[in-house]
C-alpha cells in the first residue's frame, strides 16, 4: 500500500497557516517554561513563545544575495487559533457601520384606515393596510441601528499579528526584497508586474508588501493590481496578513517587526506596566 503524505498549502488561510495545522506538521518552538523545584510535575508552556524563521533576501534583479530572520512571539500552539480568530472577529465586527433599519408596522405611514368590513366580505379580517402580512407593510423584527464593536485586549491583538506574520514566515510564504523605492523612475504597472515574476511572485495570487515608506513611483505601479496590497507600519493589519498568498518584506520591514512583536518588546512592556502599576499604588498610598 501507498503511504499517505500530507501536502501543506502555502495559503496563509486558517486552515492552512501552518500555526493552525495538525501537530504532525507543525515546527519544533521554544518554550519558556516555569516550574517550582520538587514539584515533581512536568513543567507547562506559558504564553511566551519564541519562533525563529530565516529568510531569504533577494536583490531586485530576483538574485539571492543573503538570509535574514523573524524571531517574533507567537501564541502556544493549542490556543493560537483562538487568538488569531477572536483577533479578526473583532476587526471585521468593527468595520460594521450598525445603519441597517426598517420600519414596523406602527412606523409605516399610512394604514389608519380599516380597508374593509370585518365581516361578510369572504376575506380575512384586517384593521390596516401595514400589516407585516401585505406588501408595503411594516418588518417583523427587522434590524435596527445598532452598535457592533466588541473590544480585545492591546496585548491580545498584538499576539494575534504577530502570530499570523510568524505562520507566514515559517510556511515559506514570506520572501524579503531589497529596498526598491529608488528602482522605478516612472509609474508604469508593467515594470512592477516584471519585478514581482522576478521575485517569483504570480500576479493571480494575493500579495501583501509591508515597506517603512512607500515611494509615489512604487505607489501608483502597483495600485492598479488587484491582488496585491502595499501597507506600510500605520496600516498593517491582520485581515490582510490572513488574506495573503504570499507576504513581501523589506529588510528595514524585518528590523521593524522583530522590535515590534519580538519577545523581548512583549516583555519589556510588560515591565512598563509593572513600573507604573507602582507607581499607581505609591501615590496611593501616599
Amino acid at each position: 500500500m501507498a503511504s499517505s503524505t500530507t501536502v501543506v498549502p502555502n495559503s496563509l488561510s486558517f486552515f492552512s497557516s501552518s500555526l493552525f495545522l495538525s501537530s504532525s506538521n507543525q515546527i519544533p518552538k521554544t518554550y519558556i517554561s516555569v516550574s517550582k523545584f520538587n514539584s515533581g510535575k512536568v513543567p507547562k508552556p506559558i504564553s511566551v513563545v519564541s519562533q525563529l524563521a530565516t529568510l531569504p533576501i533577494l536583490s531586485f534583479e530576483g538574485e539571492k544575495v543573503g538570509e535574514t530572520y523573524l524571531d517574533l512571539k507567537t501564541a502556544p500552539e493549542d490556543t493560537a487559533r483562538a487568538v488569531v480568530h477572536r483577533a479578526i472577529v473583532t476587526d471585521l465586527q468593527n468595520k460594521r457601520r450598525g445603519t441597517a433599519s426598517t420600519l414596523t408596522r406602527g412606523e409605516v405611514r399610512g394604514g389608519g384606515i380599516k380597508p374593509y368590513s370585518q365581516k361578510k366580505t369572504g376575506h380575512a379580517r384586517r384593521g390596516s393596510q401595514r400589516t407585516p402580512l401585505r406588501p408595503g407593510g411594516g418588518v417583523v423584527f427587522g434590524p435596527k441601528p445598532r452598535d457592533w464593536s466588541i473590544k480585545i485586549n492591546r496585548k491580545e491583538k498584538k499576539l494575534a499579528i504577530s502570530t499570523a506574520i510568524s505562520s507566514a514566515a515559517t510556511s515559506e510564504s514570506a520572501i524579503v526584497v531589497e529596498e526598491f523605492g529608488g528602482r522605478f523612475e516612472k509609474p508604469k504597472t508593467k515594470d512592477f508586474l516584471a519585478a514581482m515574476e522576478r521575485w517569483g511572485l504570480d500576479p493571480k495570487e494575493k500579495a501583501m508588501f509591508l515597506m517603512i515608506d512607500v515611494e509615489e513611483n512604487v505607489e501608483k505601479s502597483s495600485r492598479n493590481i488587484g491582488t496585491l496590497r502595499m501597507l506600510t507600519p500605520r496600516t498593517l493589519n491582520l485581515f490582510d496578513i490572513l488574506n495573503a498568498d504570499k507576504l513581501v518584506l523589506t529588510p528595514a520591514a524585518v528590523e521593524f517587526l522583530n522590535g515590534r512583536y519580538g519577545v523581548e518588546a512583549f516583555e519589556e512592556e510588560d515591565e512598563d506596566e509593572e513600573e507604573g502599576s507602582e507607581e499607581v499604588a505609591a501615590e496611593e498610598e501616599a
